[in-house]
């Protein structure tokens, strides 16, 4: 009878926070970034470029993907982030919670629905590119490649969120949360390779602690995946994909680039569901 009730109440807040999803902008910032993407790497004539032997539609497949790295931590932090905070602030968590709703229910059909909201229209996007080569240009549709893009970014996709939700549960401040999202985002994104050889180069840190911090970062931890099984020697990444490659191996660097993103984003989700079942919600 409890888990009955329990899933009367997810169902009945995913249907609430869905139809806020459409009302709100994010979401709709999120399917025109895809889609200004992947458009204008369909209309620049980057199929019939090449790159590490990859043409045609793998080849707009990989740039996609490897725009979509820099791209989906960003986006998933703008639909986290400010998720408790603004339910705080307009009056409608009070509302929701003064009804028969558990606040576990309420938080994790906002943290589900929002995610569904950000993988959904990829697979799309990415079904709707293999679909063009196939009929426009008569190319065989790269199922393999497709699969380990959206299990790269579907996995980068909620590391992010969980770290959003984190960020939404502990800061009030509307202003802060703006701060963290960003710095958060930027912290990923300049721990990449060049970010990190710049590191050891500066202050010569050892080498070990820097491939460390290629690893623990999700994003960068994501790019080896993404191009682990296309050049094993991951010569593209410099010293420290050389390292990675010959030390760990290109299977051992994709399962822990989708592994490891999904683990940061359930433990960060984890730390935010217990902090937002002590705390004054309200």
């Amino acid at each position: 009878m409890r888990i009955s009730a329990f899933a009367l109440q997810l169902r009945a807040a995913a249907r609430l926070d869905f139809a806020e999803v459409l009302r709100s902008r994010w979401i709709w910032f999120c399917i025109v970034t895809y889609l200004l993407l992947a458009g204008v790497l369909l209309t620049v004539g980057v199929r019939e470029s090449s790159i590490l032997g990859f043409t045609g539609t793998s080849r707009i497949l990989l740039s996609f993907s490897h725009a979509l790295i820099l791209v989906l931590p960003l986006i998933a932090l703008m639909a986290l982030a400010p998720a408790v905070q603004r339910a705080r602030e307009d009056g409608s968590l009070e509302l929701l919670l003064s009804q028969p709703l558990s606040p576990g229910a309420w938080f994790l059909a906002v943290c589900g629905v929002r995610y569904l909201s950000l993988v959904v229209p990829l697979v799309g996007v990415f079904l709707g590119i293999g679909l063009w080569g196939q009929l426009v240009h008569d190319d065989p549709i790269p199922w393999p490649f497709i699969l380990r893009c959206l299990a790269v970014s579907s996995s980068l996709l909620l590391g992010f969120a969980g770290i959003g939700a984190a960020i939404s549960v502990y800061v009030r401040n509307p202003a802060r949360i703006i701060t963290y999202l960003v710095l958060t985002w930027a912290l990923g994104v300049a721990l990449l390779d060049f970010g990190l050889i710049g590191l050891m180069l500066r202050w010569r840190l050892d080498p070990h602690a820097v491939f460390t911090i290629a690893i623990i970062n999700p994003v960068e931890s994501a790019r080896l995946a993404l191009i682990s099984h296309l050049q094993p020697d991951l010569s593209t990444f410099g010293p420290v994909g050389y390292y990675l490659a010959n030390r760990i191996g290109g299977g051992a660097l994709f399962a822990i680039g989708v592994a490891w993103p999904a683990v940061v984003g359930l433990l960060a989700w984890t730390v935010a569901y217990l902090g937002f079942r002590r705390s004054d919600r309200v």
